[in-house]
């Protein structure tokens, strides 16, 4: 493409954003179609049917998990006990975006998961060094890519110079991780415009990322709940009867259940732990600057140990990390869980859905991550 027709294609017409989400205004902008009056729910049964006869994941939305009494203590419960933990986390993701990008740096996490964690940054960041830097949360999909309606508003606003950071929650296979790599390549070749592909997570069990808070693979609270905590947002959708060419990928907005959302509760609980995390934040980001950690892809070799194991064909079925695991049995219908040992006291969480779900639980000694969600093959070549 030449340069005259990049500059044209920067100057596309691009729907502005709506206001979104529960979050304080200054804390992040939604680029997301509002599609709050769209019927897009479907039973965890039918949609498990659909996306393994074919039908794309972001072509529908699962009905929203309402936890139990029970579960909503443990949430409060673990929040409670892991907050410092979180917030060192952050606070090294944080300081190490600092370093490499400085007050160029344009926050944009990838929604839903990894919204929680950019407001987290942006507050850090506002908190230790004055710095209110932009923050948006954007829509990426694996198996159909970037928004790049998303990509370009934000390059037509801050320059094609904006040093973008994306930003999520967690690694699982690392899925996300090439999903973002390949649309980066493919974003320079149309437009001529090279994106930084580093993805920051708060934690990288899978090996994928060389911008993390901790490798431990542990429960991060957020990944608990679904909408309330993540600003009342559901997943992402795209489909071309929904999404015009100059709009947004779409989400919904449930405003129904602002009574029951946690998601400022779940930031300003792990921001009040800042000022004395700081010093540990920084040796820990200091650290990686000063022995970059190899990305290894290691968890992929734990996936294909269990998919040899129990026949899995679909590597799409096997679901590994704590986070990932949570949102099988949230969201997917569960075949069976496998835990790296029976004690670990980071799967309360785990084992109180497993057992409201009558999904069992088995352990596969030597796994990188805590934890692996396997989803029933609905087919007739199901083991």
């Amino acid at each position: 493409m030449k340069e005259t027709e990049r500059a044209e294609w920067m100057e596309r017409m691009i729907a502005p954003p709506v206001p979104l989400g529960s979050y304080h205004p200054g804390d992040v902008t939604f680029l997301l179609k509002d599609l709050s009056g769209a019927d897009l729910e479907r039973g965890t049964s039918e949609r498990e049917t659909a996306i393994q006869s074919g039908v794309h994941y972001s072509e529908m939305l699962p009905v929203e998990y309402r936890p139990t009494e029970p579960y909503i203590r443990l949430f409060h419960e673990t929040l409670d006990e892991s907050a410092a933990r979180v917030a060192e986390a952050a606070a090294a993701v944080a300081e190490l975006i600092w370093a490499r990008k400085g007050p160029e740096a344009v926050l944009v996490s990838l929604a839903r998961a990894g919204t929680p964690i950019g407001v987290l940054v942006k507050r850090y960041l506002l908190q230790a060094y004055g710095a209110d830097l932009p923050h948006y949360s954007i829509s990426i999909i694996r198996g159909k890519g970037i928004d790049e309606n998303a990509l370009l508003y934000m390059l037509q606003r801050h320059g094609r110079e904006a040093r973008l950071q994306f930003i999520d929650g967690w690694t699982g296979k690392g899925a996300i991780r090439q999903v973002l790599i390949e649309a980066c390549r493919s974003f320079a070749a149309r437009y001529g415009i090279a994106l930084d592909d580093d993805l920051a997570v708060l934690a990288d069990p899978g090996h994928c990322s060389a911008t993390f808070g901790t490798r431990e693979d542990y429960l991060i609270p957020s990944a608990c709940l679904n909408s309330t905590v993540s600003g009342l947002m559901s997943r992402t959708v795209l489909r071309d009867d929904l999404i015009g060419p100059g709009e947004f990928h779409g989400a919904k907005f449930y405003a129904e259940w602002m009574e029951e959302d946690v998601s400022n509760l779940f930031v300003d609980k792990i921001a009040s732990h800042f000022d004395s995390v700081a010093e540990e934040g920084r040796r820990r980001a200091a650290a990686i600057l000063a022995s970059p950690p190899q990305v290894t892809w290691q968890g992929l070799a734990d996936i294909e140990a269990i998919r040899e194991r129990y026949g899995i064909a679909d590597i799409n079925l096997v679901k590994p990390g704590v986070g990932e695991t949570t949102r099988v049995l949230l969201r997917r219908v569960p075949w069976k869980i496998l835990v790296d040992r029976p004690d670990n006291p980071h799967l309360r969480h785990i084992r109180l859905l497993a057992e409201d779900r009558g999904v069992p639980i088995e352990v596969f000694p030597g796994l990188t991550y805590s934890c692996c969600g396997l989803i029933k093959p609905l087919k007739g070549d199901a083991p």
